[in-house]
């Protein structure tokens, strides 16, 4: 029977003619289907997966050049346009909206010989950390279904957990891969602001979003990452910067590194005692490998969470004024609404109620006589973190801090409670807000039987030497696997 441990693996196996790409997508298919209850797929493009496996596996035989992702089997977020295909932002305001064009990173899997099997749940506009916000459900935990797998890319996190694809692509705008991550027990990373084109990428917050990977084994997440980076002249915010080679230097530094640990996240009242007392454990055992550990006093901790909801509903309000029902997606029946009845019932049937929420918070802090006293001093916060960051990684190679300050919460438990589902960002959306790249990598078990992760963060642009210490992390500590579902 097909298993599946690794691209390098699969590949390999794909070489030897002992395994055929049309195998691993009909595996693939089955398996969405069996499981179907999870609500991790949306949308399965099943006969176009199974047409392209065979013209791969014809083209291998064939001795033709074969690309960096050939066979690999991906799902992506219902957030990134795929030619032809429907993508809804899992909202009824995108009803019946097929994309012209493939986003950047879609177009360069393809190009790769990547097979992509369908879209994948996630909370409306990516806007949740539950994947309680959609149209088509909540996605659950794979590992216990009375649990949410996280949000906003859900779909994504659960399609990897539960061996619905190989690799798949979820969207980070606060924490939205490493929080399913952790909560999931596979790894979540966030380039760094730019590295990724956001081409093709609906917005939720433009200064904050980045495509983000989720996959089981470092090396298959940095070969997805080495495929979909690099310049992109249809996005003005992609780095130029050279992509390097990041699964050919991933066995690289072993010893040595300087890592920064921010005592406020450790002592932070809403951490779980059992995440906190594992962690120090964790970070105990780092020193006496020969690591240098510090904990360094990081006072802005309370005000990350206020600066970022300030910042992102604004940009949600401008960004989500598009969706007006008149030139796609869905309309108001009432033909009796009249302007501007019509714009008022098509955005108030379209949106869901967290997006309305964020919408409404976005223009009250965008309007006359608050955008000083909120906007402003929002940005102004974002300005003192990035200072902050740039004097961090002037001492240290890495940051390490909790991802999320508990695992996986019950279904329902939050979704009443604005606030308290903010605060499951708590540890995340700093690296959003300062640009840098972020990983969760899932270490440790809970007594409650929940995976949980540690955050590592690296300065803007040093995805290889992230890379490498979690390639580093994971083999010396991993100790949760995903039971076989």
């Amino acid at each position: 029977m097909f298993t599946f441990s690794s691209i390098h693996e699969y590949q390999q196996a794909l070489f030897s003619g002992t395994l055929s790409c049309r195998e691993a997508v009909t595996y693939y298919l089955e398996r969405v289907r069996r499981l179907g209850h999870l609500r991790a797929f949306i949308q399965l493009y099943a006969e176009e997966a199974l047409v392209a496996a065979d013209r791969l596996d014809r083209e291998r035989l064939e001795g033709q050049a074969t690309g960096k992702l050939h066979g690999v089997v991906i799902g992506i977020k219902d957030v990134l346009c795929y030619k032809g295909h429907p993508v809804t932002a899992s909202s009824h305001i995108l009803e019946g909206f097929d994309p012209l064009y493939n986003a950047t990173a879609v177009e360069w899997l393809l190009k790769e010989g990547a097979i992509i099997l369908g879209h994948l749940n996630c909370d409306e506009f990516a806007m949740g950390s539950s994947n309680e916000n959609s149209i088509y459900g909540r996605v659950q935990n794979a590992l216990n279904k009375d649990l949410v797998a996280g949000g906003s890319s859900g779909g994504s996190a659960v399609a990897v957990q539960a061996g619905l694809c190989m690799v798949s692509l979820g969207s980070d705008t606060g924490g939205s891969v490493r929080q399913p991550a952790d909560f999931c027990g596979v790894i979540g990373l966030k380039p760094s602001y730019g590295r990724i084109s956001r081409y093709g990428l609906i917005a939720y917050a433009s200064s904050f979003d980045q495509i983000g990977i989720f996959g089981k084994t470092i090396g298959d997440v940095a070969l997805v990452l080495q495929v979909i980076s690099g310049f992109d002249p249809m996005d003005s915010t992609c780095s130029r910067r050279s992509v390097p080679e990041y699964t050919k230097e991933l066995d690289h530094k072993a010893s040595g590194y300087r890592i920064a640990v921010l005592r406020e996240a450790l002592e932070h009242p809403s951490l779980d005692p059992e995440i906190r007392d594992q962690l120090s454990g964790f970070i105990a055992d780092l020193r006496s490998k020969g690591h240098q550990v510090e904990e360094i006093s990081f006072d802005l901790l309370d005000y990350i969470v206020p600066a970022y909801y300030i910042l992102t509903t604004a940009e949600a309000s401008s960004n989500l004024s598009r969706y007006d029902g008149i030139r796609y997606g869905q309309r108001t029946r009432d033909s009796r609404a009249g302007y501007p009845g019509f714009y008022l019932k098509t955005r108030s049937e379209g949106f869901g109620k967290e997006v309305k929420r964020r919408i409404l918070l976005g223009t009250f802090v965008l309007s006359s006589g608050y955008y000083e006293a909120y906007f402003t001093r929002a940005q102004q916060i974002r300005k003192i973190l990035t200072e902050r960051t740039r004097l961090i990684f002037n001492q240290f190679d890495l940051i390490l801090t909790p991802t999320v300050p508990t695992t996986a919460f019950r279904a329902g438990e939050k979704i009443s409670d604005p606030v308290a589902m903010y605060l499951a960002d708590l540890y995340t959306v700093y690296a959003n807000l300062v640009g840098i790249p972020g990983i969760s990598l899932p270490i440790f078990r809970h007594s409650n039987g929940m995976p949980f992760g540690v955050q590592a963060m690296t300065n803007r642009f040093h995805e290889l030497s992230l890379l490498q210490f979690s390639y580093y992390l994971m083999q010396q500590y991993k100790s949760y696997e995903i039971p076989t579902l």
